[in-house]
């Protein structure tokens, strides 16, 4: 038996461009109405008097938020070949139907949630991720704090057209996805009903995420559904306010080659005064957390004593 026979038709590399041509720029479209839910959200700060913005750091974000921009572009034709290869080698293919898509979110949704917890458990890739999280204040710019290497982290989403979803399903989902993160990143949305808090990821859940206290490190992964955390013992209830930004905050809070690149110079310098092979790949993979532990504990080993 033909297993290629179980599945949808191949799609041929010759027709992968007008392919990727009729496939919803979603993000295109959305990016003007962002732009002016964020005006609208930094008028009402200013007039209110709540301090939700950093001039500096709303610099930065924009300089991040165009990089991705740019970035995405070229980003995307490889990755759209590459999602229609997986698709082409796989004989349970499924053909480009709506309804994949509820499916294809959920699955997308739970690769999500590893990829982030990964990303605060690895140090490789929390250099990914930390400038998202280098922000000393909380709103809708943040969801444009986007590191412009955080495309590493798409070998994570592999495993959604391996199941044979349909390439064009795959590249709307990961958009509505970004999208949805969006209006997270607030404070003036504060609790929402209890179904919703418990099964999403809503700006109550996703504050606490960003918090820097410890009962909020590493705590709410979830991007679209916070149920995963509560699946796998990552929830945290918002509590007291957060505090945001890093337990080490960064010093130039605008400049975006800095935001994007500190946490990888800082990670070289480590490998490089490392004493031995050991070390060298624990800097490079171990926890951050523990790794600043080890490096706090080394700083003070070499401090003079102050005993008479």
């Amino acid at each position: 038996m033909d297993l290629n026979s179980l599945g949808a038709d191949k799609i041929p590399f010759t027709k992968v461009d007008a392919l990727q041509d009729s496939a919803p720029e979603i993000i295109i479209w959305a990016i003007p109405v962002l732009f002016v839910f964020v005006l609208l959200e930094v008028l009402a700060s200013y007039w209110q008097n709540k301090k939700y913005y950093d001039k500096v750091e709303s610099l930065g974000a924009l300089g991040l938020g165009v990089g991705n921009i740019l970035i995405s572009t070229w980003v995307k034709v490889v990755l759209f070949y590459a999602a229609v290869w997986i698709y082409n080698m796989v004989p349970w293919r499924m053909e480009l139907n709506w309804w994949t898509l509820i499916p294809c979110y959920i699955l997308f949704d739970l690769c999500s949630y590893w990829a982030h917890n990964i990303s605060h458990r690895q140090r490789f890739w929390w250099a990914t991720h930390v400038a998202h999280h280098s922000g000393e204040h909380y709103n809708l710019s943040v969801a444009f704090r986007l590191s412009w290497v955080q495309y590493l982290k798409i070998v994570f989403l592999f495993p959604i057209p391996l199941m044979g979803f349909h390439p064009v399903i795959f590249f709307v989902t990961n958009q509505i996805a970004i999208l949805f993160q969006f209006w997270v990143h607030t404070e003036y949305i504060r609790k929402l009903p209890p179904f919703f808090e418990y099964v999403f990821a809503t700006p109550s859940n996703h504050r606490v995420h960003h918090g820097s206290q410890k009962k909020y490190i590493d705590k709410n992964f979830g991007a679209t559904f916070i149920f995963w955390d509560r699946i796998f013992g990552t929830y945290q209830k918002e509590e007291e306010q957060a505090v945001y930004g890093l337990t080490e905050n960064i010093i130039h809070k605008g400049n975006p080659f800095y935001i994007n690149f500190h946490e990888y110079a800082s990670m070289m310098k480590d490998v490089y005064h490392a004493k031995t092979l050991r070390e060298k790949i624990f800097y490079i993979f171990g926890n951050p957390a523990k790794i600043a532990r080890y490096k706090a504990r080394k700083r003070n080993s070499l401090l003079p004593s102050t005993d008479n």
